[in-house]
């Protein structure tokens, strides 16, 4: 299986780099930003670099969207997954346009409510996955996981 895994840095990244069990045994690619922590945990992966900052910065969402085009009609991907957090919705909604499969995996540390990028993201998601057995009731559909940390 050939994946592409997409996180904005500091806890979104950690929690997907937890699930190396998984994604180890597929040829994958990353998504996300050129940081201090991003550029040491991924040293030996193959990394697309997004353009940062994503909040509040419609330049960049729109050059990020520009990114998703080129980078999965390139790679063509069996599926992106992702923990967040903005950087991810231009891959998931070019990815529901080439029938590219989507994993959101909502964040461990949100537990009384959606995150924006979580909402935004469900529509265009195969696979909404929660951490915590209680929110399954947040998306229709939700599969629990269990925590990635």
């Amino acid at each position: 299986m050939n994946l592409l895994l997409i996180a904005s840095t500091g806890g979104h990244l950690a929690q997907l780099l937890s699930l190396r069990a998984w994604w180890q045994q597929h040829e994958r690619t990353w998504v996300t930003f050129d940081k201090e922590d991003a550029v040491s945990a991924l040293a030996d992966e193959r990394v697309v670099w997004a353009h940062h900052p994503v909040t509040r910065n419609a330049r960049n969402a729109v050059r990020n969207l520009g990114l998703a085009v080129r980078t999965l009609r390139r790679l063509r991907p069996d599926v992106v997954v992702t923990t967040g957090a903005g950087v991810s919705l231009p891959f998931f909604v070019v990815a529901r346009f080439l029938r590219i499969r989507t994993v959101y995996i909502e964040v461990f540390d949100r537990i009384d409510s959606p995150t924006l990028n979580g909402r935004l993201s469900y529509p265009f998601s195969d696979a909404m996955c929660e951490q915590w057995p209680q929110r399954e009731t947040v998306y229709p559909e939700s599969i629990v996981i269990g925590p990635a940390l």
